[in-house]
């Protein structure tokens, strides 16, 4: 049975005694062995990642297991968006920073592609952690359909897309890292000291 606090829980088959929270390890013991193999796959640490538009770009993070992806803010895209960005990234203090990549549905570059690997070497140049760029298609679809479901207007939705769509971005890449093992998309730097 499950010991808890205020005792057992009986809805837990007999025979399986478990001190988790004490414990960590034998909850990762506890997984099947395809569950165990895919969080050893990961690599631990926190990661930003950006949906950069021309007006505003799009800042998610994620915990350092990788688990949970979540909106952090929203640039202003302009003159001051790299200071900003180092800011965000010395707050955060990520292992990697996911830019996100807009590739055609065919998987060709186009402008747009090309503006997104400039901006992400311009960050790169500044910053001590490795900037990769990752495939973003559909993202904001799929951001404004879950903003839709959670009751915002498409006018109320501006605001927030830009945070939302960051967040699918690394949604995909945190599943990338999981399933094969490897991190997600294309390395812009290879710079890992430490520090923003």
């Amino acid at each position: 049975m499950l010991e808890t606090q205020g005792g057992q829980d009986s809805s837990v088959p007999p025979g399986l005694t478990t001190k988790f929270s004490r414990h960590p390890a034998a909850f990762m013991a506890a997984l099947p062995r395809g569950a165990r193999e895919d969080q050893d796959k990961m690599r631990r640490g926190v990661r930003l990642a950006l949906d950069w538009g021309d007006a505003r770009i799009g800042v998610a993070a994620c915990d350092k297991d990788g688990v949970l992806a979540y909106p952090v803010s929203t640039v202003r895209a302009g003159p001051e968006e790299i200071t900003d960005l180092v800011v965000a990234i010395g707050e955060y203090e990520p292992i990697e920073v996911l830019v996100g990549f807009p590739r055609s549905l065919s998987g060709g570059e186009g402008p747009a592609a090309g503006k997104a690997r400039e901006r992400a070497k311009r960050l790169a140049g500044v910053v001590r952690v490795p900037v990769r760029l990752v495939d973003e298609r559909l993202t904001t679809v799929t951001a404004s359909q879950r903003l839709s479901q959670g009751g915002k207007r498409v006018k109320e939705q501006r605001g927030l897309i830009d945070a939302a769509s960051a967040v699918a971005i690394l949604e995909q890449a945190l599943a990338f890292e999981q399933s094969q093992g490897i991190p997600p998309g294309e390395l812009v730097s290879g710079d890992s000291r430490p520090g923003p």
